[in-house]
């Protein structure tokens, strides 16, 4: 495991971690030391916690509580993984709980994962353009409003019970998670997905769903605003030529997908991530 640290303070720290375990190598255990949410930004693996296994592919968040144990595994993906772990102080916690109970934020922070969902998708790779120096947003402004988001989506939410999948079956949700992600600039139906899975569309829906917390087609609008994202805060290529090519058949419909994930237009969220910090500062009023 490389660990590079990026930003540390009382109050928030980040650091990149990049895993390279595959499916030969032993599980390890890990503790959890402060409240922290990992966003994966590729690869996979497994986390297991609290008497449950968390699948977690690019656009998922590993949710940490401090004292938490959990064991990660790489059963499924021979390449390791990449991660952008943000570490919250208790005091931070509290103080950006919004309108969530004290029980409610304790929920949120043990809920142990999130499956890809586009409203922190896209703060996660502002978070990535960030670290890799193309944008002078600071990596702690970056944490607040993740964090922010992530109770704002999360508290509240009650889960709902569902049989586990079995192994091969969560093996061939990552796997076709995986394929999703490398072809998302494709065009890609249930069918095709489900045909390379190997399954019916019917089976694959429903395996994809409760392996992964999210369905195909789902997953696939998030990868293609993942990339969005990224394309938007690392240069100056044209709005549409980004929605083309990362697989929006139109602008409009990226404009309108994008909007409604972020809370800013793709022009807005460019400007923010190079530093504009009105833009900036109306999202995170709004996630707070």
């Amino acid at each position: 495991m490389q660990v590079t640290p990026l930003v540390q303070s009382d109050h928030v720290s980040v650091a990149d971690y990049r895993c390279s375990a595959g499916p030969s190598d032993r599980p390890f255990a890990e503790t959890h030391r402060r409240f922290s949410l990992a966003y994966v930004r590729g690869g996979s693996f497994g986390a297991h916690m609290r008497g449950r296994l968390h699948e977690l592919v690019a656009g998922s968040v590993l949710v940490g509580y401090p004292g938490d144990e959990y064991v990660c595994s790489h059963e499924h993906h021979g390449h390791g993984d990449e991660c952008l772990s943000f570490q919250f102080s208790d005091e931070l916690i509290e103080a950006i709980g919004g309108p969530a109970s004290a029980k409610e934020r304790a929920q949120a922070w043990r809920s142990g994962s999130v499956a890809p969902v586009p409203e922190l998708m896209v703060m996660g790779e502002m978070g990535h353009a960030v670290a890799s120096g193309r944008s002078d947003v600071g990596l702690d402004e970056i944490g607040l409003l993740f964090a922010a988001r992530f109770v704002e989506l999360v508290s509240g939410r009650s889960e709902r019970a569902a049989a586990a999948p079995q192994a091969r079956d969560r093996r061939r949700a990552v796997e076709a998670a995986l394929w999703i992600d490398a072809n998302a600039h494709e065009p890609i139906d249930l069918e095709s997905a489900a045909d390379k899975a190997g399954l019916s569309p019917f089976h694959f829906l429903r395996l994809f769903s409760a392996a992964l917390g999210v369905t195909p087609h789902q997953y696939l609008v998030r990868c293609r605003l993942r990339r969005a994202a990224r394309l938007l805060a690392e240069g100056a290529q044209p709005i549409t030529d980004i929605a083309l090519d990362v697989g929006f058949a139109d602008l409009s419909n990226f404009v309108r997908t994008f909007h409604r994930a972020a809370g800013v237009s793709p022009r807005g969220f460019r400007a923010a991530a190079n530093g504009d910090r009105n833009i900036f500062q109306e999202c995170l009023a709004t996630s707070v």
